[in-house]
C-alpha cells in the first residue's frame, strides 16, 4: 500500500508581481526542497490560508463569495494541463487547486 496518495490538480497560470528578494528566496527554497518555484508558491499560500483562523471564518461569510477578482488568471488549455501535470509533491502540504505563478 502506498504511503502517499497523489491526486491530479487543475492548474491555472497567474501573473503576479513580487519583490525581487522574495522571488530570489522562492527559487532558493525550491532548490532546497527539490521542487518547482510554482509548487513552493502554491504550497506556501495554501499553508498560510489553512492556518489563518480568521481567514477560515471569513470564507464562511457571504462577503467571501462576492470578492472582486484581482489576480490575472489564464485558464490552462487541455494541452497545457498535460504539459504542466503535477510535479514532485511537497510532503506535508496539500491543495485542491494549484496556481502556476509567473514572476513579473
Amino acid at each position: 500500500m502506498p504511503l502517499l496518495e497523489v491526486n491530479p490538480n487543475r492548474h491555472v497560470s497567474a501573473s503576479i508581481r513580487l519583490e525581487e528578494a522574495t522571488a530570489i528566496q522562492i527559487d532558493q527554497y525550491a532548490a532546497f526542497i527539490h521542487a518547482s518555484a510554482d509548487d513552493v508558491v502554491d504550497k506556501a499560500l495554501n499553508y498560510v490560508f489553512s492556518k489563518d483562523r480568521e481567514f477560515q471564518e471569513f470564507l464562511k461569510t457571504a462577503q467571501a463569495a462576492h470578492v472582486r477578482p484581482t489576480l490575472r488568471v489564464r485558464r490552462a488549455a487541455v494541452s497545457d494541463a498535460v504539459e504542466h501535470a503535477p510535479k514532485k509533491p511537497v510532503v506535508g502540504m496539500e491543495s485542491s487547486e494549484s496556481l502556476r505563478v509567473q514572476k513579473a
